[in-house]
């Protein structure tokens, strides 16, 4: 029995190409779930949002494009559940429903597109990445704002001031990164 790597197909993403077992796909769904807490500790508060700046959208995201759909979402959940029950890797080291939760509500979400997205190919080009990390940011905040004006009692314009605003040139700088991060890495993989 070999445990020889395939190469890249049309169709996969890069977890795909490590060995098929459940054990893999466990232990990429508890890994992406634990990264994205991780990514969450690095919070930068801002001035007047309940929302901080945090590694945690860029984690999620690269978790669905890297993963695929199915395990991405698996793996968000696990995170979400987690923290619901208790587990203090929200931002800052928080737990439970709070102001920002409709975010990762939101990065649930955006892990099935820019999963699917992935398996189509768009994981492979700078452009598409490009693309894909813009289609995922647009679910977060679709989700997120419109959550945070519930929970913090914010008019629209004052979710979108609190929400949105603060956090667009940090998207920029997150997209541009997994715009580099994962054609590169499938650039070596296809080596």
């Amino acid at each position: 029995m070999s445990t020889a790597v395939a190469p890249a197909r049309t169709g996969q993403v890069l977890a795909d190409l490590l060995p098929a077992s459940r054990v893999r796909d466990i232990a990429l769904v508890v890994g992406g779930a634990a990264l994205t807490g991780l990514a969450a500790q690095i919070a930068v508060p801002v001035p007047g949002s309940p929302v901080p700046v945090t590694g945690q959208t860029f984690a999620a995201l690269l978790v669905g494009t890297s993963l695929g759909a199915r395990r991405g979402v698996s793996s968000l959940a696990l995170y979400a559940l987690a923290g619901l029950l208790g587990v203090p890797w929200f931002a800052g080291g928080t737990s439970g429903i709070g102001a920002s939760f409709g975010y990762i509500l939101g990065m649930v979400l955006a892990t099935a597109a820019v999963g699917a997205l992935a398996r189509r190919g768009a994981d492979r080009n700078v452009w598409r990445m490009a693309g894909a990390m813009l289609v995922g940011e647009a679910i977060i905040y679709a989700i997120g704002v419109p959550y945070l004006a519930f929970a913090a009692d914010l008019t629209a314009s004052g979710a979108i001031a609190a929400g949105l605003t603060p956090f667009l040139i940090g998207d920029v700088i997150k997209a541009v990164l997994a715009m580099g991060l994962l054609p590169t890495a499938w650039k070596f993989a296809d080596r």
